[in-house]
């Protein structure tokens, strides 16, 4: 028989992918209101990978990763996701979005990422929302599942997230464990 153990906290990270690019303090702003400092965020990247939101946000998209200096316990991320869901809603126009966030989480050993949708490798968590494991951490980098994400895979982006697992480290080891 296993014992259980208390469950550690995460770093919340949120990925949002714009057609503007003063979206992004607007999003920030509202995200910031919810669930507390910004403590990383990245450069803005192209969103080029896929076609797969053109249609609905426009072409050109642009993207970004932020975190959150808060951590969080890992079963709060579908309420987590269904927050971000109204939010993109808040900021679409005529029922077209503008935004799209997908948050997650890191911890030592992987990134999870949330969906609405199911798939062969996603798990139910509650309230209509699913979360897999994107990237695992080895030999210290993060590395890809087969179905990883074609832009998760990329060394640019799988270096913020390996910059913002130090950080999510270094609040580990200073006792900075404040949970949300």
């Amino acid at each position: 028989m296993g014992i259980i153990r208390k469950v550690k906290p995460v770093k919340l990270i949120a990925s949002i992918i714009a057609n503007k690019e003063k979206l992004f303090y607007e999003i920030e702003k509202e995200l910031s209101e919810i669930f507390g400092v910004i403590d990383f965020s990245s450069k803005i990247l192209p969103f080029n990978h896929t076609d797969y939101y053109n249609k609905e946000m426009g072409d050109n998209l642009i993207r970004k990763f932020i975190s959150f200096e808060k951590l969080i316990l890992p079963d709060q991320i579908s309420q987590i996701k269904i927050k971000s869901n109204e939010i993109e809603k808040k900021f679409a126009i005529n029922n077209y979005r503008q935004v799209n966030i997908d948050p997650g989480y890191i911890n030592l050993a992987k990134l999870v990422l949330v969906s609405t949708k199911d798939y062969s490798h996603r798990i139910y968590l509650s309230n209509g929302i699913y979360a897999e494991a994107t990237l695992f951490f080895r030999h210290n980098q993060f590395e890809t599942f087969p179905y990883t994400y074609p832009d998760y895979a990329t060394d640019e982006v799988r270096n913020i997230l390996k910059e913002i697992r130090k950080l999510f480290k270094s609040q580990l080891k200073n006792g900075n464990q404040k949970e949300k």
